[in-house]
């Protein structure tokens, strides 16, 4: 069911302050918190009218669960375009790359999820539905095609999957935890390069 109301035929003037109003609730909210941010704060972030707040969505909370469904949506496009583009089954580390530097620049959308989720199970309830299990499916069809082919030995691709997308979150939040803030492009490319390498290959010896 949607938590939101969006304008009939909406003008471009209307999607721009749309936009505005979710664009100042994320840096308020990864900033401030959920709670710590009043409606006026948004309004003024906005650049509208505290009553605008209401004609787009219906309640602080629908804009919070629009804030972070429609971001992490947008990094599942991504994802999904990634795969579907790359040269190889191999060339996993070009995305875990890629997705280190994409996932960096939503720092601010990884603080609201992953905080406010932890106190609001609408938001963890529509994160799980609309995404979670959406990018588990897109990962699982990549790896199910790359064992038919032989390529990757058979096992389940569901659990596959999941431990790619561990790694992918890793990869993500590897800027601001196992890998220093400013680190070099040479550094981060080791980083997805041994990320990748480990998944593709694990750590035992074959001669073991």
């Amino acid at each position: 069911m949607q938590v939101f109301t969006r304008p009939s035929s909406p003008t471009s003037t209307e999607e721009d302050i749309r936009e505005r109003i979710l664009q100042a609730a994320l840096k308020l909210f990864a900033r401030k918190g959920y709670d710590g941010t009043t409606t006026k704060d948004l309004a003024n972030a906005a650049k509208v009218a505290e009553g605008t707040l209401f004609r787009y969505f219906p309640s602080k909370k629908a804009i919070l669960i629009e804030v972070a469904t429609s971001g992490w949506i947008e990094i599942l496009t991504d994802l999904l375009t990634e795969l579907s583009e790359m040269g190889s089954y191999q060339a996993i580390s070009q995305v875990m790359r890629r997705r280190m530097i994409n996932m960096h620049e939503n720092a601010d959308l990884l603080r609201v999820c992953f905080i406010e989720a932890q106190h609001h199970s609408e938001l963890r309830e529509r994160i799980q539905s609309e995404v979670i299990e959406k990018m588990t499916d897109v990962a699982e069809a990549f790896f199910e095609t790359a064992m038919s082919k032989g390529i990757y030995r058979e096992m389940s691709p569901k659990i596959v999957a999941q431990v790619f997308l561990g790694m992918f979150a890793i990869a993500g939040f590897s800027t601001e935890t196992i890998i220093a803030p400013k680190a070099s492009p040479k550094a981060k490319q080791e980083m997805a390069e041994g990320i990748a390498d480990i998944f593709l290959h694990g750590v035992l010896n074959k001669d073991e």
